[in-house]
């Protein structure tokens, strides 16, 4: 493989992400991000040390130069900027995958990422809301008019499932099986899993769809996109964030409420619930078990508050 510049290199890793990944839109604009920080950070660092005699080009084989030695100094870098611990530990994550790809095609011939060790990370408890909490936010929502009716119907959907925002937005409407009561999602690494929905949710999608033929803004027919934004397109990300941080505070609740709030809810009270934990974890659609443990500390703090609260001997 013959490349000019770390540019060139770049794309083509990220053009690998895509395709022979399958990586989102948003998880490759995330790399591109990162790895285009650490580059410009990598260049401006090295042309200090290129005298004027040096006729090297710093963008072409300069990658040759990358060493654990400049990456560390660049999460040092990042440190003195008060990035955060888990921004940093993505940062690096980044680097070491690109610099892998560039190993594995001979490129270079080790990968420095390797001896550079992630900073420890802070594990901050995932924020939830309370049973009564989501279930005020959920009946706050008015359903007499269409946008009142898909919000409702939006935000149930997520309640019932515990999907990701992304997920839900690509939901299409070939995606719900009525009578089985699941729902076909789309997740990372464009993964499909199957998932439980409630009935009630479902009554409320019922009612929305209807309410969209009944004003004939799709047809009977329309199998596209599941929730449509006001001009017949497919609802954003952003805006089911704005619509969510809308509804939590007409609801009156104390703290904003964001799209992740609620999937964090979701397992929290299904773990409270008795659900096994590799049950939560395929409903979620994690690969890894350590990322749905995240919400047994959840139920270990609720527990130990009782315990102190009961306990006579404190």
């Amino acid at each position: 493989m013959n490349y000019t510049s770390l540019k060139q290199l770049l794309d083509t890793f990220v053009d690998f992400l895509s395709t022979e990944k399958g990586y989102s839109e948003n998880t490759c604009r995330a790399y591109t991000n990162d790895l285009e920080d650490f580059i410009a950070y990598f260049l401006t660092n090295r042309a200090l040390a290129i005298t004027d005699d040096d006729e090297k080009d710093i963008d072409t084989q300069d990658v040759a130069a990358v060493s654990g030695l400049i990456i560390r100094s660049y999460l040092g870098f990042l440190h003195k900027r008060n990035i955060k611990k888990s921004s940093v530990a993505r940062k690096l994550s980044s680097i070491r995958s690109f610099l892998k790809f560039l190993e594995r095609h001979g490129v270079i011939s080790e990968n420095p990422a390797t001896s550079v060790i992630t900073p420890k990370q802070d594990k901050p408890i995932p924020r939830y809301l309370t049973v009564d909490d989501m279930f005020r936010l959920l009946d706050s929502i008015k359903t007499d008019n269409l946008t009142g009716k898909r919000n409702r119907a939006l935000l149930e959907t997520m309640y019932s499932t515990g999907i990701r925002v992304s997920e839900l937005v690509g939901l299409n409407v070939g995606d719900v099986e009525f009578s089985g009561k699941v729902i076909r999602v789309t997740g990372k690494g464009n993964m499909e899993r199957i998932v439980p929905i409630g009935q009630k949710s479902l009554e409320f999608i019922k009612d929305y769809r209807k309410g969209l033929h009944l004003q004939k803004a799709v047809p009977v027919n329309h199998k596209g996109a599941l929730f449509l934004n006001r001009n017949k397109g497919r609802l954003t990300a952003r805006s089911v964030a704005r619509i969510l941080d809308k509804s939590s505070r007409e609801a009156g609740l104390a703290i904003p409420v964001a799209p992740h709030d609620l999937r964090h809810s979701f397992a929290t009270h299904m773990l409270d619930a008795g659900l096994d934990l590799r049950v939560v974890q395929e409903l979620l659609g994690h690969k890894q078990l350590s990322t749905t443990q995240k919400y047994t500390h959840v139920s270990i703090d609720r527990l130990m508050a009782a315990y102190d609260s009961a306990h006579p001997r404190k």
